[in-house]
């Protein structure tokens, strides 16, 4: 989804942190120096990560294990698309059919298979998550066949009678029919975005079973839509289908089907595999999407095909179907009999997307990919360095918002390459239409204004899979954080996340706020803002004043290479980065994932002492966090000699850190004593690099500014 930025303006891409706040790290390792702690114990620290009965579960069974990493036990399920899609833009209706063949790799016998049906979301009675408002009522996804390897499926008529339209007579008559015989399967719940097929003959371990699905639904249109994915066309010209046919949902380790309701929001948790899909649409009229064309030569004319031979070889923008070049035989190759079949394959995905108009302009550029090691274990292939072609499909009058698209597009998928694995997917296409922040497999909906972030989304979710319905933080924070990377490099700078962990403190406690770990279905309409958006950087912000921020970056790359076109859970996060930064890190997820603390620290008293100056720092809130003193020492007097656990920034600043241990005994207060040989302190600063949550940093500078 596009980029959330209400925290952008805090972001001051300087340097300044990225020295200060690795000193945390050996600190940690070490008891500290020179300092003690005073005070009753006035608050408990919980030290520990807590854990659901899911990934106890999955603990227990060894499928998931205290390394964050996959284990030889660890499965999923791979499902296999073949789909037939055909738009009659006088309805404005797609009519499908397809065969998903669902390769069962877990250790339990499956007696159900669970379908998403997204586009039920557009009928009137569907429940729906605030503010989210379909562009109009349809009917849905009306399934009007189904079979089992080969067997007629029985459709159960809903309670209250059959809905209005094809599909009713279908229900109506299976309803009809009488009980289900033994052995019969059947489907219930097809009018709702969840639907079971209760399955005649249950699949075992390590067998297959194969859906048939025939089916037809009005893709909405028109000026109400509100929301992503609200509205998928304009009038009867452009077609930007999402979310377009039955899925098969996720069965896992955690909590078997994942059966939450689609309501709008909360994104996808989808099956790895492999989809074959031929759309039948109007001649003249291009289509892009998910995967690569597998025959160019039945739909495009000889010029197009010659002109994308050159997209790779520059980075050049080249035009692949003009805006004067229209209809049959110009735009696309002609058709006896008026209309085309496009076909398109794509291997490890999890899902498709595309979209088609009659007046789309077609250009494209290239990406230089990196080469790719294929380390052991990491599930990926050795690949030598690539070009991939960037695909512009937009319409004519729109051109201005796709001008720098494509030069944004390459260097999000170079520098995203670069920082956590090589982009593995053998071309990506940016799709204007009513949508304009999406992402899917190989597909962004978006022009030049997201094109960084829905980028940014090939790697997770579209590659390291986890469960956006529940975790969205998981893809849209971790996006946002690495926006923050790419945007400084882009403007030639050296990235800083300085300020973006303390600005928590000023929304912490809010009564609107839900944790991070909230199911983000039903975690209310905060959640898709700041919570599943700008929260996650100010977190890892803060991490990187624990263990350095270029620690951060190389334990997340790690994580991601393990991970890859597997489904990560928040606790195989949690696990692998706290054994990759060399830390117990309990004490700092807690806070920030389960609940909604900030420390609000400040200085609340300096005194001199023979040659040493006692610093003694409060923290009024519940969350424990570093100590860490930027120390300004006078310009005459004894020789400085630099403490244990400081860095000098120069022959008069040091940068003085304690461990977030030193609150591990329960008191709210700290003394630091600074002994630098004698030289007399003239200004102290705590959290120099603005990395700890405070609600009022004022006073964090002594001596006071005056008021």
């Amino acid at each position: 989804m596009r980029p959330f930025r209400l925290f952008a303006p805090a972001v001051a891409l300087s340097a300044a942190v990225w020295c200060g706040a690795a000193l945390a790290a050996p600190a940690a390792a070490q008891s500290a120096p020179s300092a003690s702690a005073a005070g009753p114990a006035e608050r408990a620290v919980r030290r520990d990560i807590p854990i659901t009965r899911g990934i106890a579960r999955a603990l227990a069974a060894g499928t998931r294990d205290s390394t964050g990493r996959p284990t030889a036990r660890s499965w999923q399920l791979r499902a296999d698309y073949a789909i037939s899609a055909r738009l009659d833009t006088a309805t404005s209706t797609l009519t499908g059919r397809e065969r998903v063949v669902v390769h069962n790799a877990s250790p339990d016998t499956l007696r159900q298979l669970v379908l998403r049906l997204d586009p039920n979301i557009f009928r009137p009675e569907t429940p729906k998550a605030a503010p989210w408002v379909p562009a109009e009522a349809t009917e849905g996804m009306v399934i009007t066949r189904m079979a089992v390897d080969g067997r007629p499926v029985r459709l159960e008529a809903p309670a209250g009678g059959a809905p209005a339209g094809q599909g009713a007579r279908s229900l109506a008559a299976a309803a009809a029919a009488g009980p289900a015989a033994a052995g019969e399967a059947t489907a219930s719940g097809l009018r709702t975005t969840v639907a079971r097929v209760a399955l005649g003959a249950p699949v075992a371990p390590g067998a297959t079973v194969a859906l048939e699905v025939d089916w037809h639904h009005r893709l909405p249109g028109g000026p109400l839509g509100r929301g992503h994915r609200m509205t998928q066309r304009w009038a009867d010209t452009l077609y930007q289908p999402t979310q377009w046919y039955p899925r098969l949902a996720v069965y896992d380790d955690l909590r078997g089907w994942n059966t939450d309701l689609y309501l709008g929001p909360s994104e996808f948790y989808n099956n790895f595999g492999r989809w074959d899909v031929r759309l039948d649409v109007p001649a003249g009229w291009l289509v892009s999407g998910t995967g690569t064309l597998q025959n160019p030569g039945e739909v495009l004319t000889a010029q197009a095909r010659a002109r994308l031979a050159r997209v790779t070889a520059s980075d050049s923008v080249v035009t692949i179907v003009g805006a004067d070049e229209r209809g049959p035989g110009r735009a696309t190759a002609a058709s006896p009999n008026g209309r085309l079949v496009w076909h398109f394959a794509a291997d490890s995905v999890n899902d498709f997307a595309w979209a088609t108009s009659r007046s789309y302009v077609w250009r494209a550029t290239r990406a230089s990919i990196p080469a790719d090691s294929g380390e052991p274990g990491t599930g990926a292939l050795a690949r030598p360095a690539r070009r991939v072609p960037i695909h512009l499909l937009h319409l004519p009058g729109r051109a201005p918002l796709f001008a720098s698209a494509g030069p944004i597009a390459r260097h999000a998928l170079e520098f995203y390459s670069r920082l956590w694995f090589p982009y593995p997917f053998p071309q990506l296409t940016l799709q204007d239409g009513p949508s304009a922040g999406m992402e899917y497999p190989m597909v962004i909906n978006s022009n030049q204004g997201a094109a960084d972030h829905e980028a940014g989304h090939q790697w997770w979710p579209m590659v390291v899979s986890n469960n956006e319905t529940r975790y969205g933080w998981m893809d849209e924070g971790f996006n946002q954080f690495m926006n923050v990377l790419s945007d400084a490099d882009a403007e030639g700078k050296p990235a800083s996340l300085d300020g973006l962990g303390q600005s928590y403190g000023r929304t912490a406690g809010d009564e609107d706020e839900p944790p991070m770990m909230w199911d983000a279905n039903y975690a209310g309409p905060q959640y898709y803002g700041f919570t599943t958006y700008a929260k996650t950087p100010l977190m890892l912000s803060a991490l990187g004043g624990v263990a350095g921020d270029s620690a951060v970056v190389r334990a997340h790359r790690a994580w991601a290479r393990a991970w890859r076109f597997k489904h990560p859970s928040p606790w195989d996060y949690m696990f692998f980065m706290q054994r990759a930064l060399g830390q117990d890190l309990g004490w700092f997820w807690h806070p920030w994932l389960f609940a909604t603390e900030s420390a609000d620290a400040g200085i609340a008293d300096v005194r001199a002492e023979g040659g040493r100056t006692r610093v003694t720092v409060r923290q009024g809130g519940q969350m424990p966090a570093p100590v860490v003193l930027e120390v300004t020492l006078a310009a005459d007097g004894p020789p400085v000699r630099p403490m244990p656990n400081a860095a000098m920034r120069d022959a008069r600043t040091a940068v003085v850190s304690y461990p977030a241990s030193v609150w591990f005994a329960g008191s709210r207060t700290f003394v630091a004593e600074l002994d630098f040989g004698g030289r007399a302190v003239e200004r102290v600063r705590l959290d120099p690099g603005g990395r700890v949550p405070d609600r009022d940093p004022s006073d964090n500078v002594w001596p006071r500014a005056a008021r």
